[in-house]
């Protein structure tokens, strides 16, 4: 049953396999060259199978409630944490290079934060402050809120903390007054990343309550437990405070049949897209849960995906440019409507010239 008492449909979850495309034969060498067309830049740009542009690109942002108007984050070098005034002129620069949506996260003072994640779903708190600034700056761009408790507790968790153990139900109570104060501050996307079973139906169920028809649902349905987000909570500063891992409500990154189980309840449930993170170490996901759904699946190019690229970078091993706009077309070869990303301003800037 839903959480507002409407029966599921029961979802398969049998191995839903794509049809298998026939290649015809090859003519042997040398009547097939097949780098006759990779000769030249315009074959090659002719016959690409994958293309990426801005349109394809949402901007992962941090906000904080300070005075000063960018604080860098050491683990993620060329990444700020921004005032919410520059939150609103992102937002202009955002439309400008034709990135469709910002997803903003936020860093508030660690004397507002609490077991129960209050802060969270404040209005007048440093999320709705930034989401009105921004869609007022530009209301053509969309803004995507993340819907958990972690940049909010004291324990660094995505839920409520009671004996060292995370209370599924009762954190989603808290989840729901949450996406409803972000959805009525004008987000666009409510983006559930804690991980709580059930959340993605009852948000749904509440944005229908009250009127929020619009609000579009962005499911983490495919979160595992990875050591690439150690960057991220130093950007928001939970990594310090967290107790313990997050092991028993993220996923285990050994686990692939167990992703397409998420997927199938958060659509069930109400999601109008969903999303897999980590992205590049999750690639098999992608595809799997693109060919099984055939649902809008956006990917998560993580802090630590992209902190590794800036580092390797930055030391002369690697071509920064070349890389990461690499690792971002190999998100969309993997079937991803989109992708989450802090490196979304630049690389905009790149393909558009």
């Amino acid at each position: 049953m839903r959480p507002d008492g409407q029966s599921v449909k029961a979802v398969s979850f049998a191995k839903l396999e794509s049809p298998t495309m026939a290649i015809p034969p090859l003519a042997p060498y040398p009547a097939t060259r097949l780098r006759r067309l990779r000769q030249a830049d315009w074959t090659r740009k002719m016959v690409r199978e994958t293309s990426l542009t801005p349109n394809d690109l949402i901007w992962s942002m941090v906000v904080h409630d300070g005075q000063e108007a960018r604080i860098p984050v050491a683990s993620m070098p060329g990444m700020e944490r921004l005032s919410v005034k520059e939150a609103a002129k992102a937002a202009v620069q955002a439309r400008d290079l034709g990135i469709p949506a910002i997803a903003v996260f936020p860093h508030i003072d660690g004397a507002k934060k609490d077991g129960y994640g209050t802060e969270a779903h404040n209005p007048n708190g440093l999320i709705a402050d930034a989401v009105k600034a921004m869609k007022d700056a530009a209301p053509e761009v969309g803004i995507m809120c993340d819907v958990a408790l972690d940049p909010f507790t004291d324990h660094g968790h995505d839920g409520l903390l009671e004996n060292g153990r995370i209370l599924n139900d009762a954190t989603i109570e808290r989840l729901i007054a949450q996406g409803l104060m972000q959805a009525e501050a004008g987000a666009d996307i409510l983006a559930p990343s804690d991980m709580m079973d059930g959340r993605v139906g009852a948000l749904r169920s509440a944005l229908e309550s009250h009127g929020l028809t619009d609000v579009m649902i962005m499911s983490y349905a495919a979160k595992y437990a990875s050591a690439f987000y150690g960057p991220y909570r130093d950007a928001i500063g939970s990594s310090k405070a967290l107790q313990g891992d997050k092991k028993t409500y993220q996923m285990d990154p050994g686990n692939t049949e167990e992703a397409l189980r998420e997927v199938a309840l958060d659509i069930a449930e109400g999601a109008d897209m969903v999303m897999v993170k980590p992205g590049m170490p999750y690639l098999d996901i992608i595809r799997r849960v693109v060919e099984a759904f055939a649902m809008p699946t956006f990917a998560f190019q993580v802090s630590g995906e992209y902190a590794m690229i800036m580092a390797a970078g930055g030391k002369g091993w690697i071509d920064e440019e070349r890389a990461m706009l690499e690792s971002l077309q190999a998100f969309k070869r993997a079937g991803a409507a989109g992708i989450i990303t802090y490196f979304a301003p630049r690389a905009a800037k790149l393909l558009i010239g």
